[in-house]
Formats: C-alpha cells, sequence, structure tokens
C-alpha cells in the first residue's frame, strides 16, 4: 500500500483531473450533441458503423479534448446497450410459450409495436433485453392474467411481512400522533465489492467507492463502522450526496481484489396522515421551495410529455395534497414495475416511461419527482437498499414535502398493496410512509462521488453497488461483483413465511 502521504497527493490530482473532464455538463452535454453521420448511426441501430466513424474523427486529430471525451463516451453507452440487449427470439418464445403454446409470429409482431416486449435493432439484428421475458408477463395485461389462471396468486414471504410490520406503523403512528415512533430496527451489515482476476493489469492501483448509511436523515441513526479490510478509507462527508467509503488496492496478478466493509446502523419507519389542516401555503421564496420544485440534469424536465400527462392527470385541481394523490394513484395504477435497462443508456428517464408504459423503482420515482415539481410541490430522489429478510435489494423512492408537515417518503414503485382489504391508510400506505427496513445510501441522483472519479461512472444516476475503475479507464458491472449480508440485531418483529 501507498504510505498515506502519497495517497494523499494522488488523490488531489485525481480529483483536479476529475473536476476538469468529468462534469455532470459534460455528461448532459454528450446528450445534446448536434445531429450528425455518428448520431444518426447510433439513433438507427447501426454501432460498429458509428464506432468507425469515431475512430475515424480520434484518428484525424482535429477534437478538442472535450469533443474526444464525449465520442469515447458514445462508444461506452454502445457497448452498455449491447450488454442490456443479448436475447434473441429463441430465447424468449422458450419462455412464453409456457403459457402461450400456439404463439404466433403475428402476436410476438403485435407486442413488439406495442411495447410489450422490448427489443432494438442492433447492426442489423433484433435484440431483445434480457429480461424481455419475464416483463411480459408483467407489463401485458392478458399476459398476466394467463399467467395468473395458470399458476394461481403467489404472495410472496414479503407481502406477508408487510402486511404485519406496516399494520405496526400506522397503529404506532394512530395511537401516537406522531410519524417518527416507530421502534428502529438495528441491522449489521457486511459489504463486500470484488474485482475480477486480471481485470486490472498487476501492481496497478484500483480505486473503489463503496456505499455507506447515509449520516444526515432522521431515519437513519447510530451508524458504526465496525470492520473493514480496507487501508486509509475515506468516508464521504455526512451531507455528501452520494454516502461513500473510498479506498485503493494494487491489482495482484490472477488473484480477485476484495473490497469488504461491515458497519451497523438503525432504521426507522414512518407514516404520516396529512391532514389538510396541517398543510400550510408554501413559502415559494425558500430555496428548500426553488431547489425542489426545479428542473434538473436530464431527467427532471419538463418536457411536452410531461406536461401534457399532468395536465390529463390533474385537470383543475390545485390543492397540493389532493394533486399529490392524483399523481401518485395515477402512476401506481398504470405503470406497473418491471426490470430495467441500466440509466447511463437512457437519455430521459420519465419520457421513457411514459413512451413504454413501465419502469423499475427508480423511474417511477423520477416520473412521480417530475410531476410533482411541475406542479410545484417539492420533490426529492432517495435509494438505497430495500433490507426486508430473505428481500434484500437495490431499491430508490421518493421524498415530497408539504409545508407544516415537512418531508414525506413515497415508494410509488410499492404501490396500492392488495393484500389490505380492510383499510384505506394501509391499502395507500407507502404513499405516505415508509417502513424500517430500508439503507439510505443518496439524498440526490448523479451528483459528485467524493473523491472525485475521473471516469465515467457505471451507474450515472444511482449509486448503489459501488463504482471501481484504475488508470486505464473505468470497470463496468462486468468486471466485478458485490455482494450484501444482513444479520437483524433484534428478530424482525414478525416471522416470514
Amino acid at each position: 500500500m501507498l504510505p498515506k502521504i502519497i495517497l494523499i497527493r494522488k488523490i488531489t490530482i485525481l480529483c483536479c483531473c476529475a473536476i476538469l473532464f468529468v462534469n455532470s455538463y459534460w455528461v448532459s452535454q454528450f446528450f445534446a450533441v448536434e445531429p450528425d453521420a455518428v448520431d444518426a448511426a447510433i439513433c438507427c441501430g447501426n454501432f460498429e458503423t458509428a464506432k468507425k466513424l469515431i475512430d475515424q474523427q480520434l484518428f484525424d486529430g482535429k477534437m478538442t479534448p472535450k469533443e474526444i471525451w464525449l465520442r469515447q463516451y458514445q462508444k461506452e453507452i454502445m457497448n452498455r446497450i449491447k450488454n442490456d440487449f443479448q436475447g434473441n427470439e429463441e430465447q424468449i418464445l422458450n419462455r412464453i410459450m409456457q403459457y402461450y403454446p400456439e404463439v404466433t409470429p403475428e402476436q410476438i409482431q403485435k407486442w413488439k409495436a406495442d411495447k410489450s416486449l422490448e427489443v432494438m435493432m442492433i447492426d442489423g439484428k433484433e435484440q431483445y433485453f434480457h429480461a424481455a421475458a419475464a416483463n411480459f408477463f408483467r407489463i401485458n395485461k392478458q399476459a398476466q392474467q394467463r399467467k395468473f389462471e395458470k399458476d394461481g396468486a403467489r404472495n410472496t414471504s414479503l407481502e406477508y411481512f408487510l402486511q404485519k410490520h406496516l399494520s405496526a406503523i400506522y397503529a404506532q403512528a394512530e395511537q401516537s400522533g406522531c410519524a417518527e415512533n416507530h421502534e428502529p430496527q438495528t441491522m449489521c451489515v457486511t459489504y463486500t465489492l470484488t474485482v475480477l482476476p486480471n481485470a486490472v493489469p498487476e501492481g496497478e492501483i484500483i480505486r473503489c467507492w463503496l456505499p455507506y448509511p447515509y449520516r444526515n436523515h432522521r431515519r437513519q441513526t447510530g451508524i458504526v463502522l465496525l470492520d473493514s479490510n480496507l487501508n486509509d478509507p475515506i468516508i464521504s462527508p455526512p451531507a455528501n450526496e452520494h454516502s461513500t467509503i473510498y479506498a485503493e488496492k494494487f491489482a495482484e496478478k490472477n488473484q480477485p481484489t476484495v473490497f469488504r466493509i461491515r458497519f451497523q446502523y438503525g432504521s426507522t419507519g414512518e407514516w404520516f396522515s396529512l391532514k389538510l389542516s396541517s398543510i400550510k401555503p408554501y413559502n415559494k421564496e425558500s430555496e428548500l421551495y426553488k431547489k425542489y420544485t426545479a428542473e434538473y440534469s436530464e431527467h427532471i424536465i419538463f418536457t411536452e410529455e410531461i406536461k401534457n400527462l399532468s395536465k390529463t392527470i390533474i385537470g383543475t385541481e390545485k390543492e397540493p395534497v389532493a394533486v399529490f394523490r392524483k399523481i401518485y394513484e395515477t402512476i401506481t395504477a398504470n405503470y406497473p414495475w418491471a426490470s430495467s435497462r441500466e440509466y447511463s443508456t437512457m437519455r430521459n428517464i420519465p419520457s421513457y416511461v411514459i413512451e413504454n408504459g413501465h419502469g423499475d423503482c427508480g423511474m417511477l420515482s423520477l416520473l412521480l419527482i417530475t410531476l410533482c415539481r411541475y406542479n410545484g410541490i417539492p420533490a426529492k430522489w432517495q435509494s438505497g437498499f430495500m433490507m426486508h429478510p430473505k428481500h434484500a435489494g437495490m431499491h430508490d423512492w421518493a421524498e415530497v414535502y408539504f409545508e407544516g408537515i415537512g418531508w414525506i417518503p413515497v415508494d410509488p414503485s410499492l404501490g396500492e398493496r392488495k393484500i389490505f382489504d380492510t383499510k384505506e391508510e394501509l391499502a395507500s400506505f407507502f404513499m405516505r410512509g415508509i417502513d424500517s427496513y430500508r439503507l439510505i445510501i443518496n439524498e440526490d441522483y448523479s451528483c459528485r462521488l467524493y473523491p472525485a472519479k475521473i471516469y465515467p461512472r457505471s451507474e450515472t444516476v444511482d449509486f448503489q453497488r459501488g463504482e471501481v475503475e484504475w488508470r486505464g479507464g473505468n470497470l463496468y458491472f462486468d468486471q466485478w461483483n458485490w455482494n450484501l449480508h444482513v444479520e437483524y440485531l433484534k428478530e424482525p418483529d414478525n416471522t416470514v413465511q
């Protein structure tokens, strides 16, 4: 390991380089390049042609450093898209024919046309999204019904778990009249990121950012780093939007490079009644209001699609809670959860959701945030992991602000809880509440890492799995693995079936 003074000097140099070459402005400019032969080829799915044109431009030596960076980034995005679209029709048909043995080519074409099956033409060949078959039975209502008729209803252990857990949070909130009153669930987490052998040449320094609990939020307390296999780890400042632990290691020949941390924290659930008597008019001159009702980056943009959808949903309604409820209910009723391609390959995520009629947790959250902001309701991104027993994994949600109440958690992808058929408050729990099994890592999206990263991130929007690079470039997800292991320091409040 390098002496600490050399490490700090290297970090300082790298940070300065990153600030000069990799900032959000440049990333946004990638999506704003004027159409030319390269962009036309990409839009038509002619990736190999586009790459050859880019290589020719680079060889000519007439490009500025910024233009070089943007063109190289376009090549990287094309590689990421190809990585997501590796399925072929035979693979898709094998899965669909379990429920549609009589399926015809005409039906397949119809499902592609109505976007029930996600497909892309790449270099003259139709390539399916790797999760296209699974998504088909989530997106297409007829296919969903056919699958239900064959397989029957399948309420998962998570449904049973939430039924009791959310009821307990709601009961305590109603009894005390206080939102933050559910006993914290204390968890011990071991997070491991493993760079594959020989992904980086022997002796080179690997730079790694691991996720760490965000330390500046009311629902997350008692955060302690218990152990790690890192030398001189650097924890990001408490208010940094992406909460990380940074470390460096030398690559060894034929050996994996392992970055591991172990930490403890407590997570508290909330539920808000949203009584109109508690709501006050917004202070529209406040910094909070201005920041969280504004457009941001390439995703929270008030496009014509957003304006038209908003008009359809809201009508003439002006009262903030009623507007928010309409937005939430429209998203949960009309945009089913489905697996997503990598966010870095999308130009505008809410536009994708509107056009395709589905999205994963982060995509639905961004649509909700954008619609709220367009209607003058402050809203922001929040993400990390859902930590429910046997169901821990990456997850994104949102927070919405009401004057007089403050920030409330909102999780549109968990939607209406159909298992709760007695109380509307429980059925719509995630419209104004959250469970105690969350790990908050991010308070915004597409922000700077600490220390700064030189090369484009593998995930340019969210930060959950981690990020890795060396002086030769970024290490994408296919060059390393991650693992999250959770220990519950008190028994979960009900038995998982």
